[in-house]
């Protein structure tokens, strides 16, 4: 079978399936702006495309989410025709569309199906558009008109989808009924072979300490440090934590960009923001304690949920992180955001302790409880880890899954695309 694959940041998703394709024998290629000319990547032959023009300036606010993604699936579309020319012709196409870039393929091969990898469907329900009043949009009456044009591309999309898969439930859920009688749920996978608990685990801090397992570590880890993940929360708590607990080391990544919410509107990194917020509270002596070691390699990433003695995870209703399922993997002790998306991994009191995302004092709590009493880490730690490896394991559970997903859509009528 020839496979094609679509990600804007390829590998993505396609991190574990796509090299599982291509060991069962089948010829798959990635279409992708990640490389400037044809590579390979774990036996899949990636092909370069490339945006030549940028949006427009001061286009029209309204279009201009669907603009960015017009322009990336025009230029993808017109390389994919370059590939048809020269004979390429997939049976299945594998994409994630959130960045628009699949949305003329079908134009190209109308008979290739195409499954789509469905993280987000947008709601304008209070749920999501009024979770965090702090943030609230200038002008919330007009957030219905923007969720509906940002989803124009996943409407355009299920158009063609001819077998969508999501990662969670809550992502699932999110999708009109149209979508639903072609969705799967199957996450992306934990490789819990390789995340798992080390009691000799060390994390070496640039120019400060060396942090182990006798160490009163809390971490805090996001893609990006914002508010959609409630890095203002946790920056609030922080003078108080520090000062209520003399020995804690907080370990913190993530970069200072956006991931999901919108930029701040004085452009400076939320990062800076809160930090500068909190920092005249916090005396050096005390500062010296909090590390942010920003973005790191995977090894150095998994020493972090090691050594970790109480690991917070914060959310708004959204995607749901990988780190969270990471930690619990490495039976670090969580206390979470008691939100969708994490119920849906950590059961109350079971493999972990949710609290208010809003709730300081709450989290405060539980992140001291926890901190003294180490039967009690050890005893959610192993049930979260146990939990994770039942249900999310990527070669036992998730990755065969998928697989099954891919070679069923392979038997699938295509959908051809619709005038």
């Amino acid at each position: 079978m020839k496979i094609l694959c679509i990600h804007q940041n390829f590998p993505g998703q396609y991190k574990h399936l796509a090299p599982a394709l291509v060991e069962a024998g089948h010829d798959v290629w990635a279409l992708t702006l990640r490389v400037k000319e044809r590579a390979m990547w774990k036996g899949v032959k990636l092909v370069p495309y490339k945006v030549e023009r940028s949006s427009t300036k001061n286009v029209f606010p309204l279009v201009a989410d669907f603009e960015t993604k017009l322009l990336r699936a025009t230029y993808c579309y017109r390389n994919a025709m370059t590939l048809k020319k020269q004979g390429f012709e997939p049976d299945v196409i594998l994409a994630h569309h959130g960045w628009g870039e699949s949305l003329f393929l079908k134009d190209v091969w109308p008979n290739a199906r195409m499954g789509l990898y469905c993280e987000l469907y947008h709601l304008s329900d209070p749920e999501f558009t009024q979770f965090d009043p702090e943030f609230a949009p200038k002008t919330p009456e007009d957030q219905p008109l923007k969720l509906r044009l940002k989803n124009l591309n996943n409407r355009l999309h299920e158009e063609i989808m001819d077998s969508g898969l999501s990662p969670t439930r809550f992502q699932a859920g999110t999708f009109p009924a149209a979508f639903q009688d072609r969705l799967s749920v199957i996450h992306d996978g934990i490789d819990t072979d390789t995340v798992r608990a080390d009691p000799d685990a060390a994390l070496q801090i640039e120019n400060g300490p060396r942090l182990s397992r006798e160490d009163e570590v809390v971490t805090f880890i996001n893609r990006n440090l914002e508010p959609y993940r409630g890095y203002h929360v946790f920056m609030r708590a922080l003078p108080r934590l520090l000062r209520d607990r003399p020995n804690a080391q907080v370990v913190i990544l993530g970069g200072d960009g956006v991931s999901y919410g919108s930029k701040s509107p004085d452009g400076r990194s939320w990062k800076d923001i809160f930090l500068d917020e909190v920092r005249g509270q916090i005396p050096d002596a005390d500062w010296a304690r909090v590390h942010f070691l920003g973005r790191i390699p995977y090894e150095t990433f998994l020493s972090v949920l090691q050594v970790s003695r109480v690991h917070v995870y914060l959310t708004y209703p959204f995607v749901l992180s990988w780190s969270l399922l990471e930690a619990m993997s490495a039976e670090a002790a969580i206390v979470a955001s008691d939100t969708r998306p994490v119920r849906e991994v950590i059961a109350q009191g079971e493999t972990g302790r949710l609290v208010d995302f809003f709730d300081r004092e709450a989290l405060l709590r539980e992140i001291y409880a926890l901190l003294d009493d180490p039967e009690t880490r050890a005893r959610l730690g192993a049930a979260a880890r146990r939990h994770v490896v039942e249900t999310y394991d990527l070669r036992t559970r998730c990755l065969p899954e998928q697989m099954a997903w891919a070679e069923e859509l392979a038997a699938k009528t295509a959908r051809p695309p619709q005038d």
